[in-house]
C-alpha cells in the first residue's frame, strides 16, 4: 500500500488516541443529538474529560507532528465542549 492509498489518520505511538477517539466519536454524536444546548452540556462534560486523557499523555512528544495533531485537536475540543457547556448554562 503506498503513502498515497492509505487513510489519514493520527498514528498514535502509544495506541492512547484510536482507544479514546472511539469514545470522543460516540460523546460527539450524543451532543449532536440532543435537542437543546440544556440536553448537550452532560455531553459535552463527559467529552471535556475524554479529551483530557488525551491532553494528560505522559509520552507527548513536540517534535511528532501526530502528537501535535493529537493535541492540537485535543484543545479544539475542549474549548468546543466548554462552550457548549456555557450555552447551557445561559439556556437554563
Amino acid at each position: 500500500m503506498s503513502r498515497r492509498d492509505r487513510p489519514a489518520g493520527i498514528r498514535c505511538p502509544t495506541g492512547l488516541f484510536p482507544r479514546q477517539e472511539a469514545e470522543i466519536a460516540r460523546l460527539t454524536q450524543e451532543i449532536n443529538q440532543a435537542r437543546t444546548a440544556t440536553e448537550k452540556a452532560p455531553w459535552a462534560q463527559e467529552l471535556i474529560g475524554a479529551v483530557e486523557v488525551l491532553l494528560a499523555c505522559e509520552e507527548y512528544d513536540e517534535a511528532d507532528l501526530h502528537c501535535r495533531l493529537c493535541r492540537n485537536f485535543s484543545e479544539l475540543r475542549r474549548k468546543t465542549a466548554a462552550l457548549v457547556i456555557k450555552a447551557g448554562h445561559l439556556s437554563r
